[in-house]
């Protein structure tokens, strides 16, 4: 039976987009049956279209407040999931002596879309759509049981 993880962090380059959408999706899909936070390379401002984009599924994250890797109270998790390549970087860097895994799921960030209010807000709405698909199939797919 594989290890079950209990404290999860998805780290960004930010925490200001991607990671606090992601930790709040698996928070949700969990129902605080996972310690989960968040953290970021560097630290920014919460962006208000990650805000908006969560509140359409009904989730918050406006109290959000942006942190670094080094901000973290507790750094001790069973597995951290990056989301960009800076991230990626800091986190393997972290656990090199941990018994911590790490996985790494390039996910776009959608600051960089340009165009219309809308074709942005539909960058970050992709952003959450894909982060709930994927976090759904990580932690809530079980295995079959062994017979």
């Amino acid at each position: 039976m594989p290890d079950k993880e209990s404290a999860v962090l998805i780290a960004c380059t930010w925490n200001a987009v991607r990671s606090p959408m992601g930790a709040a999706i698996l928070r949700h899909l969990t129902r605080g049956g996972l310690h989960v936070e968040s953290a970021g390379v560097r630290a920014g401002a919460l962006d208000p279209m990650a805000v908006e984009a969560m509140e359409e599924i009904g989730l918050e994250i406006g109290k959000h407040t942006p942190r670094r890797f080094e901000d973290l109270e507790d750094g001790s998790f069973d597995l951290v999931i990056t989301l960009s390549p800076e991230a990626q970087h800091k986190a393997v860097e972290l656990t090199r002596t941990a018994a911590t895994k790490v996985e790494y799921w390039p996910t776009q960030d959608p600051t960089a879309v340009e165009g219309s209010r809308e074709q942005r807000l539909g960058a970050y709405r992709a952003v959450r759509d894909q982060l709930m698909e994927r976090l759904k199939a990580r932690f809530l797919t079980r295995p079959a049981a062994d017979t």
